[in-house]
């Protein structure tokens, strides 16, 4: 696996090396959210990625550059849902066999998901810990292949394509960039690709206040634990990495936290006026952008959203 920060080149490769696999997945408009932010935005729609999420991305990519040695004994992750998904759809292109650990609480929609896809999965508490200590017993008793859901090179220069795609498919106009943070893998993806493909757009992430670990990570210089978890939005509930924090810190302007009230609101935007389903951590980005829109108006901003995982029979609203 690779060890240093992707390049452009890596990433160009990582976009090629997915194409096939998956979407490249449409830029929408809302003039109702145009007019709110007093802002030309444009949405990133990787809620109709495959799997429902750009973990699909990262996913590939990670299991793709993979070699066969590396492939015998099968592959593993944690993961609350998506990367989850992400790991069993990619295993299961390569024939490989995919060990899932879960936390108990996880979506029912995402853990159907992972075993429509093949995946194996063994659910354990959801603390950080309980996670890592899982895949450790699985990893040694099965010889896997630990893929970690952020804090890996691969999985990050596939999150960085949907941001290329981003700025390509607007002529690298875009003023600047929103996307979520949990683990860090999407946001520093995000962050390398405005860095190389448009130096000028700035990016900035969203984070829920009830697992606000980035921001003071960010203000402090180290890696932080939020000081409670406790959010609708399930996808962020991760810390940073040691390999996403320095990009991060180096390469995005701000992070905002949001309430999940202010996530409700702004997925209900997407589901009623441009008819998204959008999962609550999906939202996040527009939440962080409708809360400051006062610092952006008249700019052209693009919003990536992540993801339309949710489960039907529990809508916040």
């Amino acid at each position: 696996m690779a060890d240093t920060v992707p390049s452009r080149e890596t990433i160009e490769a990582a976009h090629k090396l997915i194409a096939p696999y998956i979407h490249h997945t449409p830029v929408l408009t809302s003039s109702f959210l145009n007019d709110l932010c007093e802002a030309e935005i444009f949405f990133k729609c990787e809620n109709l990625q495959k799997i429902g999420a750009f973990k699909a991305r990262g996913g590939l990519n990670a299991i793709l550059s993979l070699s066969e040695e590396q492939l015998e004994n099968g592959v593993t992750t944690h993961s609350s849902g998506n990367h989850a998904q992400a790991i069993a759809f990619a295993a299961a292109k390569v024939g490989a066999k995919a060990y899932i650990v879960m936390p108990d609480n996880s979506p029912l929609v995402k853990i159907k998901a992972v075993e429509g896809y093949g995946g194996e999965i063994t659910f354990c508490k959801n603390t950080p810990e309980e996670r890592e200590q899982t895949v450790q017993e699985i990893t040694k008793k099965t010889g896997a292949t630990f893929i970690h859901p952020f804090n890996n090179y691969e999985v990050m220069a596939g999150q960085a394509t949907a941001a290329k795609e981003l700025i390509e498919d607007n002529d690298g106009k875009l003023d600047l960039m929103f996307a979520p943070v949990g683990g860090g893998g999407l946001l520093s993806g995000t962050a390398l690709a405005a860095h190389y493909f448009s130096p000028e757009t700035k990016v900035y992430a969203g984070e829920p206040e009830g697992a606000a670990d980035a921001v003071l990570s960010f203000r402090s210089d180290k890696i932080e634990r939020a000081p409670y978890v406790k959010t609708i939005a399930d996808g962020l509930l991760t810390y940073l990495g040691d390999k996403t924090f320095p990009i991060i810190k180096q390469h995005v302007t701000d992070i905002f936290t949001v309430s999940d009230e202010e996530i409700i609101q702004s997925m209900r935007f997407l589901w009623e006026r441009m008819k998204l389903v959008v999962e609550p951590s999906g939202a996040v980005s527009l939440a962080a952008f409708i809360k400051h829109k006062e610092h952006f108006k008249g700019k052209k901003v693009g919003i990536i959203l992540t993801g339309g995982n949710v489960d039907l029979g529990k809508l916040p609203f």
